[in-house]
């Protein structure tokens, strides 16, 4: 297993650097008051393909040979690393299949066809993602760009908490949401060289807690398919993921159904932006853990943006 290093995300901040955004950070005096902490947004909601995986995405894409990348990629996704790796694929010109669950939200489906990627549909399960990906593979002989567990995804992926350390001075921790690991992963990575004073913070749905399991059992625990309105975040650890998490997480918190779309409102409403419901894991485990932020600097990832507007949880 290869272990990506600082010197991977240096390259990979070089390499995609055509093709992503520098994305903003916000603040709230309204949610500092709230939290009793100082919160920065680094606001991957506004990245390309409106999420952070369009980093990862990238530079799996452009790391490519010209002969591996004549055959294509493909990849299994809830969403987002789909339309973000359809994305990087179109940029380059080739070919992405993506295989997604039947019951991800529409929007999502539409954003990878939207790019040009071919969508085939799985059962809602781990286990059917990854059979059905199987075929797929063998049919096309495509790159596997899996969404996190891949070294070059999270070299990717640590180029945004690269950006935060420049935008924000003096942060105490950072926290981001985690489903597959990836965006934690490559916080990690960044951190961990960069800035090893400042703690980092995993947030996860209390529905979809294997992560936060794993971490207490000291090795991966997996769900198959947890529901959850955070979709973002139903996947498993896998082995280069929870190398990062083991050896550099300081905690990872959980949040309710509830608390999470509060948290989704609260930020729609404060900050003026829209999220997904996995972006506002994060926030919901700060409001839920004053005891653990109040007073500090922290660096909050909101990590995609694409939301089915007809769909929102708080109507359903």
């Amino acid at each position: 297993m290869y272990i990506p290093t600082l010197d991977d995300m240096i390259a990979a901040r070089e390499r995609i650097a055509p093709h992503i955004h520098r994305t903003p950070v916000l603040t709230s005096r309204m949610l500092n008051e709230l939290t009793g902490a100082e919160l920065f947004f680094k606001c991957e909601n506004l990245q390309k393909a409106g999420a952070f995986k369009a980093r990862g995405a990238s530079n799996a894409v452009f790391g490519l040979s010209d002969a591996q990348a004549a055959k294509g990629v493909a990849t299994h996704s809830s969403g987002n690393h789909g339309s973000c790796l359809s994305y990087a694929a179109g940029r380059r010109g080739i070919p992405c299949t993506v295989v997604m669950p039947r019951t991800a939200p529409q929007a999502k489906k539409d954003a990878v066809r939207g790019y040009g990627a071919r969508v085939v549909e799985c059962e809602p399960s781990t286990s059917s993602r990854e059979a059905v990906f199987a075929e797929v593979v063998a049919e096309t002989g495509a790159e596997f760009v899996h969404p996190y567990n891949d070294p070059r995804v999270i070299a990717g992926q640590a180029t945004c908490s690269a950006e935060m350390i420049e935008q924000v001075d003096n942060l105490d921790a950072v926290i981001a949401p985690i489903g597959g690991g990836g965006m934690v992963s490559g916080t990690c990575l960044t951190l961990s060289n960069l800035a090893p004073s400042v703690k980092i913070y995993a947030a996860e749905p209390l529905n979809a807690d294997d992560a936060a399991r794993s971490f207490r059992a000291g090795h991966i625990i997996a769900d198959d398919a947890p529901e959850t309105v955070a979709d973002g975040l139903k996947v498993p650890l896998k082995e280069l993921t929870w190398h990062f998490v083991q050896n550099h997480v300081a905690d990872i918190l959980t949040a309710t159904e509830e608390e999470i779309v509060d948290a989704m409102k609260l930020t729609w409403k404060r900050l003026k932006i829209v999220m997904e419901p996995s972006s506002a894991v994060p926030l919901a485990t700060i409001i839920k853990n004053p005891n653990v932020f109040a007073g500090k600097r922290v660096g909050v990832i909101i990590t995609g943006g694409n939301v089915d507007l007809d769909k929102l949880p708080w109507n359903s």
